[in-house]
């Protein structure tokens, strides 16, 4: 339900001054009795009880009145977003050294995965018309979200992943070709895939650059993002009591392989080494892959109106009637 004028519901506040002040006092009732000592009794009451009825009845109408003026109307309204064309693919490392924790949120250290969950979150929310899925891989590749328009759910399920839920390694060439493989039956004017990764291939059976081959001759692009510092990372062990704590372990990322699935494919390869230059990286994507928003808007709504008059003359007969009735 919605009002075409609804600034005049405010004038329904004026209801309860006007009935306090017509209700504070009334005329003497105006009724025929048998008998003046009946009517000496009653001489000083002010409202009757015919009266209160009146009164409550006019107040009823006028409120009618202020809100049929506000023109309800009862119906529906549907908004239609079509899809941009774009689907785009988010292959994500869950693999252990994901663990790393040399990015930062609000100024604390944070593991590599939490960071680029959020990233990619904002990523998410950034291309509301793209069909958007999810891709986790470690030493396989696991399908976390197919390609969809609901992105109130990719993001539950992008929160949902977490380091270790497939067996360690990093699958690159894998997880391209897993990608690949999802984007290869869709007919949409352009198809992404986006793979961050913090380590080289060391899992699967498919050499990343075999599966970069095959996205190029099916015309997908693949962005590729070298995520985690130079050198070595504080990352979290467990020592043998049980307790955890920080070593700086050697990290490598083999940025040459990353690079050349990238331009093969006709994409580009980026190096994230904090927060701020991952967010940039996924901006700058954002920006690269442009997209159009096609919105249609369908109406149907009912006036009330009519209905609310209609009450209004009911109620008023009503008044009319009552105000001519006399005690016997």
């Amino acid at each position: 339900m919605r009002f075409l004028h609804p600034e005049l519901l405010w004038l329904l506040l004026l209801i309860p001054v006007i009935g306090y002040f017509f209700g504070r006092k009334g005329a003497a009732p105006a009724l025929l009795f048998s008998s003046t000592s009946i009517a000496s009794r009653l001489s000083s009451a002010r409202k009757t009880r015919l009266g209160r009825l009146s009164l409550i009845l006019r107040l009823a109408s006028v409120t009618l009145l202020i809100v049929a003026l506000a023109r309800p109307q009862v119906g529906s309204s549907n908004l239609e977003i079509e899809a941009s064309g774009i689907d785009i693919l988010l292959a994500v490392d869950v693999s252990g050294s994901m663990e790393a924790m040399d990015f930062t949120l609000g100024g604390k250290p944070t593991n590599r995965l939490e960071v680029v969950k959020k990233v990619v979150a904002e990523f998410i929310e950034q291309r509301p018309n793209d069909r958007i899925g999810l891709l986790a891989f470690g030493g396989r590749p696991y399908l976390v979200s197919p390609l969809t328009l609901d992105h109130s759910w990719l993001r539950k399920r992008l929160e949902s992943i977490r380091i270790g839920m497939v067996e360690d390694g990093t699958a690159i060439g894998s997880a391209i070709g897993s990608g690949t493989n999802r984007l290869r039956d869709r007919k949409s004017k352009s198809r992404i895939l986006i793979l961050l990764t913090d380590g080289m291939n060391n899992a699967g059976r498919i050499p990343p650059l075999v599966a970069a081959e095959a996205a190029e001759t099916l015309g997908i692009k693949v962005y590729t993002i070298g995520a985690g510092t130079r050198g070595e990372a504080p990352i979290p062990v467990t020592d043998s009591f049980g307790r955890k704590k920080l070593i700086q372990a050697r990290v490598d990322i083999d940025e040459k392989t990353l690079r050349e699935v990238a331009e093969k494919t006709g994409a580009t390869y980026f190096r994230a080494t904090d927060t701020a230059s991952l967010a940039e990286i996924y901006k700058a994507i954002n920006s690269m892959e442009t997209t159009t928003r096609t919105i249609k808007k369908f109406e149907n709504y009912r006036e009330l109106f009519s209905y609310l008059v209609l009450s209004i003359f009911v109620l008023l007969g009503v008044e009319v009637y009552q105000s001519r009735k006399r005690v016997p």
